[in-house]
């Protein structure tokens, strides 16, 4: 058996790892097997590429590979080690940027070194393949950046909104469709450089437009396009296992940013459109009365007398870092025997699923963290109610308000409990730049201050 068959059918392998791999990760009880799956799958799929590399190739072309492996490999346990929890969807938007750089270089080579076809509708398939994947790479690539920059404040979050945007966007489209019928009948570098540049200015404006509100669908939607960028290299790399990973990348992305518009009752239409997340409460001047503070010991008086309590994470739990002192404080209800659950809506945090994997790290029980639809029916029945950084997810307005920027988002139905204790920081609206009417509600009271002291402080008084 030579090489390339060897290499064919540790492909199938690997391929089918992915797919457990991804089988496992969608329950909390096996994600961890499906991460080991996962590793198992990419170590065959690159042991199964040192096979052929060494079979067809001299000496320094398998140095240039295992220098490769160990200089990505080593970056990446780095990156690995030492980013927290909050900096993972940033880190994983730029993960992104790195596949549609690689697409972007092997369309490029494609078109630059390639075998001369005996047909020319062979060379003619192949051109439109160094365009496809140039392109989706491309846009994949400045997206991601321009996501990376946003989900770690270094740029604005709200939208660029420039006139006539929608018709740039479609524009651009056009204008890639045009060039690829041009290219595949009349290949150049010109129409290469030109359909790249295209691409590099289209993926910035895209991101650049989508605002705060919708960055958790912009995270899976560019997970999607790194997948569809690799399976354009491994039909111009003629690989099988890049063909198959990202197909399987590309349609669990697509499906993932399905589910989030379909949490957050928008259309992936309307978010690719973008203008979602502009500071909206700056011009909102409606008069929803007075807030009330709370301190940390009325809080804990509140949990003591409570019979059933539901914590509502958002993003500022993971700022704070406050998952495990959350998770003591759980243990110390749940001693009290006071029942506790976790009510979690699909697009709190930055990153789908990034709450849950928080409750994770911190040992809370698999049993009780809950999806919004498995627990939303429960509120009016809870004693008490802790919304720890959450903001847009429990707004009252997405159910009550029709002319609210989100009406019709579904939400955490928190104001139907008897109390409900907000920690925040202060009284700012939330990414999505909208504000609040849970926090003037007559059983809503405020605690001001860091999440993670202010849990602390709650222990301490319990």
């Amino acid at each position: 058996m030579d090489s390339q068959s060897i290499a064919t059918a540790a492909y199938i392998v690997a391929a089918l790892l992915f797919i457990f791999s991804l089988a496992g990760l969608s329950k909390h009880e096996s994600s961890r097997q499906g991460v080991v799956y996962g590793i198992a799958g990419m170590a065959i799929a690159l042991t199964a590429t040192f096979v052929v590399v060494a079979d067809i190739g001299d000496g320094s072309t398998i140095a240039l590979l295992i220098a490769a492996v160990v200089i990505g490999g080593a970056i990446g346990l780095w990156r690995a080690r030492v980013v927290e929890m909050t900096g993972m969807p940033e880190l994983i938007a730029l993960l992104h940027s790195f596949v549609g750089l690689a697409a972007v270089l092997v369309g490029w080579n494609g078109y630059l070194e390639h075998h001369k076809f005996a047909l020319q509708s062979l060379e003619d398939i192949h051109n439109a393949e160094v365009f496809i994947g140039v392109f989706i790479g491309a846009v994949t690539f400045t997206g991601s950046i321009v996501a990376f920059l946003k989900l770690s404040a270094r740029i604005s979050s709200a939208p660029l909104v420039l006139p006539g945007k929608n018709v740039i966007n479609l524009g651009a489209l056009g204008a890639f469709f045009a060039l690829t019928v041009w290219f595949v009948i009349t290949p150049s570098l010109g129409l290469l450089i030109a359909v790249t540049v295209v691409a590099l200015l289209l993926g910035w404006h895209l991101v650049a437009s989508i605002g705060g509100g919708d960055m958790p669908v912009v995270v899976s939607m560019l997970n999607s396009y790194s997948g569809w960028a690799a399976a354009a290299s491994g039909f111009l790399l003629d690989n099988d296992a890049l063909i198959v990973t990202g197909a399987l990348v590309g349609s669990s992305g697509a499906y993932l940013s399905y589910i989030m518009c379909q949490a957050m009752n928008r259309s992936f239409i309307s978010v690719i459109a973008g203008g979602f997340g502009i500071e909206a409460a700056s011009d909102d001047d409606t008069d929803y009365g007075d807030h009330r503070e709370v301190s940390a010991e009325d809080t804990a008086e509140l949990l003591k007398n409570a019979s059933s309590v539901i914590i509502t994470p958002g993003y500022g739990m993971a700022v704070a870092q406050a998952q495990y002192p959350v998770a003591d404080l759980v243990r110390k209800l749940r001693e009290r025997n006071i029942e506790v659950r976790f009510g979690i809506h699909p697009v709190a945090g930055r990153l789908p699923g990034h709450m849950n994997v928080l409750l994770a790290e911190a040992k809370v029980p698999y049993d009780i963290v809950l999806e919004m639809d498995e627990i939303n029916d429960d509120f009016s029945s809870t004693s008490v109610v802790l919304v720890i950084g959450a903001n847009d997810t429990v707004n009252p307005a997405a159910a009550e308000d029709p002319t609210s920027p989100i009406a019709g988002m579904p939400v955490l139905h928190v104001w139907e409990a008897t109390d409900v204790v907000v920690f925040k920081r202060s009284m700012a609206t939330g990414y999505a730049g909208v504000q609040n009417p849970l926090f003037f509600r007559d059983n809503s009271q405020m605690l001001f201050g860091d999440a993670k002291d202010k849990v602390e402080e709650i222990i301490r008084a319990l």
